[in-house]
């Protein structure tokens, strides 16, 4: 319950304090292409429960059609504004909607598209998807710009699955079984340092 108190209160300080961000993301988007604002993915929630996650726009409209759900840094799917907005992950903030709606935390494991999920073992769907997803998590902060570590590669997706996909699930794990209130305050504070700090 202290928990879910948390994230109201958070998500609700954060889409109030964070309006004129959102405002002007909004209008940038709309201006680059004239494509729709946000960005609705399937993901999976709480016990596997699917969800649509919201995110600011960063691809092209139809950029599920053109390729996996691994975008690198330089992905030729991304808009102008795209790269800013991941830069500075910008383009997660609308999921505190999520939060405030229940279908996500402020931390917890990052929710997966259902690929990724039917790809996991017994242990993992056990563990992982026995809380709500998160904004942050171990992981996130691990491996705060992925895009990056993609950037480059000529098959993002592979590389994705060999390098960073086993080492964030075993994050996701092991914060999962050391769950705590104090984590989840250093997790949130590492996280705020990492977006304006780097």
């Amino acid at each position: 319950m202290s928990k879910r108190l948390i994230d109201i209160m958070g998500s609700c300080f954060g889409l109030v304090f964070l309006s004129p961000l959102f405002l002007f993301a909004a209008i940038k988007i709309k201006l680059n292409d004239g494509g729709p604002v946000f960005y609705m993915g399937e993901r999976a929630g709480k016990k596997g429960k699917p969800f649509l996650m919201y995110k600011f726009r960063t691809m092209v409209i139809g950029a599920d059609k053109l390729g996996g759900p691994s975008t690198a840094g330089d992905d030729p799917r991304l808009t102008k504004l795209g790269p800013f907005l991941k830069k500075y992950q910008l383009d997660e903030l609308p999921q505190l909607i999520n939060v405030l709606k229940g279908e996500m935390s402020l931390v917890g494991p990052r929710p997966e598209v259902p690929m990724y999920v039917r790809m996991m073992t017994a242990e993992e769907k056990d563990v992982i998807l026995s809380v709500k997803p998160g904004m942050t998590d171990l992981a996130s902060l691990w491996n705060f710009h992925e895009g990056e570590i993609l950037k480059g590669a000529s098959d993002p997706e592979r590389v994705y699955q060999e390098k960073i996909r086993p080492q964030k699930l075993r994050l996701q794990m092991e914060y999962v079984k050391k769950r705590s209130f104090m984590l989840d305050l250093k997790i949130i504070a590492k996280t705020a340092l990492k977006v304006f700090y780097g």
